[in-house]
């Protein structure tokens, strides 16, 4: 499991995610100028200076090794769209978080989320050779449990009030997870959704 990979870019045939950087600061701010998008979201950003500042320690996290961060590039548009990562990534337990993803409105119900979370998943447990990949949201934000659900994942439960969000909320977090024995079934499933 070679998680300090620096050019990790992952390239389906709607979006190419690659590894964040402080120059993707100003598309990423066009992208995500857009409160609806940070409904639901631990972090709220209202402005490019929160921007930056979140980039800035989503790089600090890769460096680290415990986040690897990617902007999300939507080939057709020519623009990047939002952006996904891995979270919370444990060598010693094989596992890995897929969060703190976000996407501009307009590409919502799209194939663009069901495409990034296959690139992702793929490379977590085929690359990394991981046992577990897992992804948290919060209790009220219901079309991201739907996502997630859709994807195949295991919801295995309910924190309650597990975490105070950036607007002092004190939020319950839902936890899913999808496990390296389901991944087969569900790479075939997203690849069929994907066609």
């Amino acid at each position: 499991m070679n998680i300090n990979e620096k050019e990790l870019i992952l390239t389906g045939d709607t979006v190419k995610l690659v590894p964040l950087e402080q120059i993707h600061e100003v598309p990423l701010w066009k992208a995500s100028d857009n409160k609806e998008i940070w409904t639901y979201m631990a972090t709220k950003i209202d402005s490019q200076e929160e921007l930056s500042a979140e980039i800035s320690k989503a790089l600090k996290a890769k460096e680290q090794g415990t986040q690897y961060p990617f902007a999300v590039f939507h080939k057709k548009r020519n623009e990047i769209v939002g952006s996904t990562r891995f979270l919370d990534i444990s060598i010693a337990n094989k596992s890995a978080e897929i969060g703190f993803t976000w996407y501009h409105p307009s590409v919502w119900r799209t194939k663009v989320n069901t495409e990034c979370k296959y690139l992702l998943l793929k490379h977590a447990f085929e690359n990394w050779h991981l046992n577990r990949v897992f992804f948290k949201t919060d209790g009220r934000n219901t079309r991201s449990q739907q996502a997630i659900a859709r994807l195949g994942a295991v919801k295995e439960g309910v924190m309650r009030k597990d975490r105070i969000i950036s607007d002092g909320y004190a939020r319950d977090t839902v936890y899913y997870s999808i496990l390296i024995e389901e991944w087969p079934i569900i790479k075939k499933r997203l690849l069929e959704k994907m066609n």
